[in-house]
């Protein structure tokens, strides 16, 4: 009775690996069997008859599973993209800004405000991006925006009210290896330069692209520039931004306001230099160092017409971080006004800047700026 019943376990398990349908027709007698058994030409049935066929059928049904867990992978990362990569970051800002010597508005009381701020990087070939940025924070009724022209625009400062917003938008499509062109409906100039001005990270938005003047300084709007940067660290690159866009005078026109920059400059692992010109036109303002006085009044109204400025930047960095040793940071521009008198027709800024980084923990930094 065991034997029977152990022979009807293996038959079982047998017709689970392979399933076979068999007949009336195709039973055999006891004595062809004994025949089939005596004849020398037949094959010896043993214990490795079926490790062949068991090993093919596992390797398939593995090879299938596989399968389904590839398409299911894919299509969990389709779900958002498999070409989008996504990074964000959140500030929160508690501070005062003291001004009223200079200015009375109401604003030097302390505030507790945020900045949230989304990345989004898409590639369609492998080698183009179009970037993405939204923003949302509450700023606007904060000393930390209002306050730009004296010192207390934060870099991480945003004035949307709450509400999330398209903060940047652009397209980068490199030619070859050396050379890239950029074209956006909201860029600024200084993302399509070839060459880091500054390497100081700044709290405040003066200090920014080691001195935020007339020569670095920018404003968000349509834009399309070129950059070589070569091999041995050499760049070079040039870019448009205009205000046009949105109003009657359209964008690149004599009536629209234009910043176009054109920047030569050298990097290598520890310093950087490089010298920038910046034509501005139309009354291009960015809300940091023009004065009214080196272009009049119109109707009542501080009139800025033409200017070029030029701008030197260079910074070196230690070979180690984490040293009583700074990264240091310098700029210089000289503006020229159009149309003013020989009293106002020129200006000049400097910056400096010195910074630590691991100075007492990983990722830390330290800096002072003038």
């Amino acid at each position: 009775m065991k034997l029977f019943q152990q022979m009807l376990v293996a038959g079982a398990a047998v017709s689970l690996i392979t399933p076979i349908a068999a007949q009336a027709s195709d039973v055999m007698n006891l004595e062809e069997m004994n025949g089939y058994s005596g004849s020398k030409s037949s094959a010896r049935i043993d214990s490795k008859t079926f490790i062949n066929e068991v090993s093919e059928d596992i390797a398939t049904l593995k090879g299938r599973v596989d399968g389904l867990e590839a398409r299911q992978n894919n299509l969990e990362a389709g779900s958002f993209s498999d070409t989008t990569t996504l990074d964000g970051k959140a500030v929160f800002t508690l501070g005062g800004v003291e001004h009223a010597k200079v200015k009375t508005d109401g604003q030097d009381s302390v505030t507790a405000a945020y900045m949230y701020q989304l990345n989004l990087n898409t590639s369609f070939n492998g080698d183009d991006n179009l970037y993405v940025r939204l923003k949302a924070g509450n700023h606007s009724s904060s000393a930390w925006s209002a306050t730009k022209t004296f010192g207390g625009y934060l870099s991480a400062a945003n004035t949307n009210a709450d509400a999330i917003k398209v903060d940047k938008i652009w397209y980068t499509l490199p030619v070859d290896d050396n050379n890239t062109v950029y074209i956006g409906p909201k860029i600024e100039n200084y993302y399509m330069h070839g060459t880091t001005p500054s390497i100081y990270q700044p709290v405040t938005k003066q200090f920014t692209l080691g001195g935020n003047g007339d020569a670095y300084g920018a404003s968000t709007y349509s834009g399309i520039g070129w950059a070589y940067k070569g091999d041995n660290g050499f760049a070079v690159s040039s870019n448009i931004v205009s205000k046009g866009n949105g109003n009657t005078n359209g964008v690149l026109t004599d009536q629209a306001k234009t910043s176009w920059a054109t920047q030569i400059g050298m990097t290598k692992d520890q310093y950087a230099v490089s010298a920038i010109v910046n034509i501005k036109s139309n009354s291009w303002t960015d809300g940091y160092y023009e004065e009214a006085g080196h272009f009049g009044t119109t109707n009542g109204s501080a009139s800025f017409g033409n200017f070029t400025a030029i701008g030197l930047r260079a910074w070196w960095r230690p070979e180690d971080s984490g040293s009583a040793t700074p990264s240091v940071s310098l700029g210089y521009d000289t503006t020229t006004y159009d149309g003013s008198t020989a009293a106002t027709d020129n200006a000049t800024a400097w910056f400096a800047g010195l910074s630590w980084n691991d100075l007492f923990q990983a990722d830390d930094k330290v800096g002072i700026a003038f």
